[in-house]
């Protein structure tokens, strides 16, 4: 199973598990983390915006056209920022890091 590391916004590192096509939005409200996720994934919202770490980042499929538009809308929006119900996981991003974003 896929492994998450994911930084909170106090800086405390998290290692999370995730089943393959499960999205990392999912992964981080399962196991209680201040994220709001407003939508549930509907790609609606941009409340689940985090920072994924360069070293990642170009691994990633590109983002869709309607996730840049919901990125335009994101609080603190870094070159590596995403959304987190669009990246799924499968075992090619077994060990991804992610930064959470404020939820203010």
């Amino acid at each position: 199973m896929p492994v998450i590391h994911v930084t909170t916004t106090e800086g405390k590192e998290i290692d999370l598990s995730a089943d393959n096509g499960r999205s990392i939005m999912e992964a981080v409200k399962a196991n209680d983390l201040p994220m709001l996720a407003a939508c549930g994934g509907a790609l609606a919202c941009a409340t689940c915006h985090v920072v994924v770490d360069p070293d990642w980042y170009e691994r990633l499929q590109p983002p869709s056209e309607d996730e840049e538009d919901l990125l335009d809308t994101a609080h603190g929006l870094t070159p590596t920022s995403r959304l987190a119900c669009q990246i799924l996981m499968s075992d090619d991003l077994d060990g991804i890091r992610v930064t959470l974003t404020p939820m203010d």
